[in-house]
């Protein structure tokens, strides 16, 4: 059987308002999400053995310092999680398989690349294994995996609420174009939400779709990243970024997403964002630009390929 393989793409937070904070210490957030075309690659091959067991290899531009079948690792986590759900009756069925990540996405950079790659495995166990598991229950189990990996289940745009976990619609998008920049650091999350500024912001309000980019640039000018402020004064290199898409030809918007430290930056087009990437491009920078992605699809919508 040839190896079945999944994209993982990059989530880019349009902004990201931090709106309150739960008695555990979670945050709670108003974001909206969609989805570049930039990707990391999974590739899975059943083994021999049963038990359900995953092995994991990387390889790609950003594999240097990610460790093989970490147990720390989203993805051989998203595998125990799944075996764990199913229960041992069934996961001594399950055959053992092997899961190459293409790693290609910056590394702890916000554009949810590892929860990206966690969502990418479930799709792939799923179809692996013949599992069909409910979308709730499946919900829950990619919450347990971070705040990011339930949006990236469907990889389509979406309104991310609560921890992240409560996912409607987002506005119906116009056509245009996006380049994603990253300076090369990492920038800490907990660190971010200890430095940002205190007091919360309110839900935005949003229409039902955006006509025009114009129209859209209109509405999210008028909102922020709330961590932004915090990831530029723990990573300054970060201000020199969104000064450069600022300053790049055909640039409508640039703002960092979700914790930092990639910006991204909004064009007329995808063959605007390409044109404007010499601009741009400079030293160890990582440059992307092209499309946005929009073919991503519920999970569930597919439940005929996902189960017996």
């Amino acid at each position: 059987m040839s190896p079945l393989r999944e994209l993982a793409h990059a989530k880019i937070n349009l902004y990201l308002h931090v709106t309150g904070r739960r008695d555990d210490g979670y945050h709670l957030l108003d974001s909206l999400a969609v989805f570049a075309g930039a990707a990391d690659e999974l590739r899975l091959d059943c083994g021999n053995g049963r038990g359900g067991h995953v092995r994991l290899r990387i390889e790609g531009t950003f594999a240097p310092g990610l460790l093989d079948d970490s147990a720390d690792n989203l993805i051989v986590r998203a595998g125990a999680l799944l075996r764990a759900h199913v229960g041992a009756d069934v996961a001594a069925r399950l055959p053992d398989v092997e899961i190459v990540l293409g790693k290609e996405l910056p590394v702890a950079s916000g554009i949810g690349g590892g929860s990206a790659d966690a969502a990418a495995a479930l799709r792939l166990l799923l179809k692996a294994w013949d599992l069909s598991v409910d979308r709730a229950d499946l919900m829950v189990l990619a919450t347990r995996l971070g705040a990011d990996v339930p949006v990236c289940l469907d990889q389509l745009p979406a309104r991310m609420e609560g921890i992240g976990e409560e996912l409607t619609p987002a506005p119906g998008l116009p056509p245009c174009g996006m380049m994603l920049v990253n300076c090369g650091q990492s920038v800490s999350t907990p660190q971010v939400f200890r430095t940002r500024a205190p007091g919360f912001t309110p839900r935005a309000d949003l229409p039902a779709r955006w006509n025009t980019l114009a129209d859209m640039v209109r509405d999210l000018s008028a909102q922020t990243n709330d961590l932004q402020d915090a990831a530029c004064a723990i990573c300054p290199e970060i201000t020199a970024v969104l000064d450069s898409l600022r300053a790049a030809p055909g640039c409508r918007l640039a703002r960092m997403s979700g914790s930092g430290a990639t910006c991204f930056a909004l064009f007329d087009s995808p063959e605007a964002a390409r044109a404007a990437e010499p601009a741009v491009r400079q030293g160890k920078w990582w440059v992307w630009a092209g499309d946005l992605y929009r073919t991503g699809m519920r999970l569930d919508a597919r439940a005929d390929s996902l189960s017996a």
